[in-house]
């Protein structure tokens, strides 16, 4: 019952109103600088792989030994770069890749990036 408790007050107190640019304010300098740290780079591959899944799956399946509060920075930075799309579902944030608003964008780069994955295993 306690579980219960902490877990829809945690629930109440979770901002629901998250903010993604719009397609055409994704900027390539924005993109590229936030692909370019090793870990956010692992969540994309990650989220291309699995699609949309909880920040704490994500973090497990992309092999990342971070703090929550590092994955929230680099969940923050991938969804203000346009690269992610954020939903809150209970007390999880679920994230999805904007495969389709990036093609749109820069038509490539995210299969650059993902072709990238392939040729380094």
């Amino acid at each position: 019952m306690v579980e219960l408790y902490a877990s829809l007050n945690y629930a109440q107190g979770v901002n629901e109103e998250v903010t993604h640019p719009p397609v055409e304010d994704l900027s390539l300098p924005k993109v590229l600088a936030a692909l370019a740290d090793p870990a956010r780079l692992a969540v994309v591959r990650t989220l291309a792989r699995v699609g949309e899944s909880a920040c704490g799956r994500i973090q497990h399946d992309a092999g990342l030994e971070v703090s929550k509060s590092t994955m929230s920075h680099h969940s923050r930075i991938l969804r203000e770069a346009g690269i992610t799309f954020s939903r809150v579902q209970g007390a999880r944030r679920m994230l999805t890749l904007r495969r389709a608003d990036l093609d749109a964008r820069f038509p490539g780069l995210l299969d650059a990036i993902l072709q990238e994955e392939l040729a380094t295993r």
